[in-house]
């Protein structure tokens, strides 16, 4: 594995809370048709990589032929305003509330909380700010109002499945992501290709200065950018690597590929941290390359972050 673990990525709580859901039967029923999100055929695709610039400890290869059926996905990111309208709906209290702080990354919040807050060990990059949460993002008086195309933050695998049984959806497999992510391309590295900014364009919200310390932000934002952003690839979908990291169903294995079966593989029967996709506006590749379609990392279901969210999909 790559020098740097996992910790730019995301960082867990470290004990576990459980939820309680609604009926299903009563949120299923909230799916009235599936506008706004892409079909996809499905198949039989590539799945992994052993290129160089992968992590094999993370499990990425090998490169194996998977097939899924059919299946829609949301085009971006579930946004601030869509998961307002589901806390509106049902009163839902996130993780992040209960516990009564998040993960924010160090250069997004003030002084004052800065000082408020505590210092992650091995990782000072990353401070438990008290208050911080989907609505307070940096904690504070900081407010989603002037970001609400933007995607959720600061949810953790249980507020993302409570979601989509709310709106009749599920998240995504990892396989199912990651055949969305490609876009129809074989065996590249990005959504769009094998180049990071093909004729110098940015395709993507990642860090771009010296990690953790300066963030010149050429690619136009330092945080979270609207869920919209970019070119999408070509299903249409857009951010599927950048701004944030997305959670997937799985439960996390490194050597999920080796055991998983070869169509619509659903991950490893249990574990303990759930599968995440994609990368964020941290990744930067002095440390953590992450920001590939064959990328995986991982943090326990009832962790949170500021750079983590997650998008829904449904059977086809």
């Amino acid at each position: 594995m790559h020098e740097h673990g996992h910790s730019c990525c995301s960082v867990g709580r470290g004990q576990v809370l459980q939820l309680t859901a609604d009926a299903d039967d009563q949120l299923q029923a909230r799916v009235k048709s599936n506008y706004g999100m892409a079909y996809l055929e499905g198949g039989v695709f590539l799945m992994g990589t052993e290129d160089k610039d992968g992590f094999p400890a993370d499990g990425e290869g090998p490169v194996r032929e998977v097939e899924l059926s059919p299946f829609y996905i949301d085009f971006e990111a579930v946004t601030n305003e869509k998961f307002t309208d589901f806390v509106e709906d049902t009163g839902y209290v996130t993780e992040a509330e209960q516990f009564g702080w998040s993960f924010v990354f160090h250069l997004l919040v003030t002084e004052e909380v800065k000082n408020e807050s505590r210092i992650v060990p091995g990782t000072p990059w990353w401070l438990a700010v008290n208050g911080a949460d989907w609505r307070r993002p940096e904690g504070g008086r900081t407010t989603i109002e002037d970001r609400m195309d933007h995607p959720v933050i600061h949810i953790s695998w249980n507020d993302a499945a409570a979601y989509c049984r709310w709106a009749g959806k599920r998240l995504p497999t990892e396989a199912e992501w990651e055949y969305a992510a490609r876009g129809g391309l074989v065996q590249k590295k990005y959504p769009w290709g094998d180049l990071l900014k093909p004729e110098g364009q940015h395709r993507c919200n990642i860090w771009q200065g010296e990690f953790p310390f300066k963030n010149t932000a050429a690619d136009g934002f330092i945080g979270t950018a609207p869920a919209r952003s970019y070119l999408p690839n070509d299903y249409g979908l857009y951010n599927m690597v950048g701004n944030v990291w997305e959670w997937c169903s799985d439960w996390f294995s490194p050597s999920a590929s080796k055991h998983s079966k070869r169509r619509n593989p659903k991950g490893p029967a249990i574990g303990t941290s759930r599968v995440m996709r994609g990368g964020s506006y941290l990744c930067h590749k002095s440390y953590c390359n992450r920001y590939r379609v064959a990328a995986r990392s991982s943090n326990t279901p009832e962790s949170s972050t500021g750079n983590l969210g997650f998008r829904c999909v449904v059977d086809g």
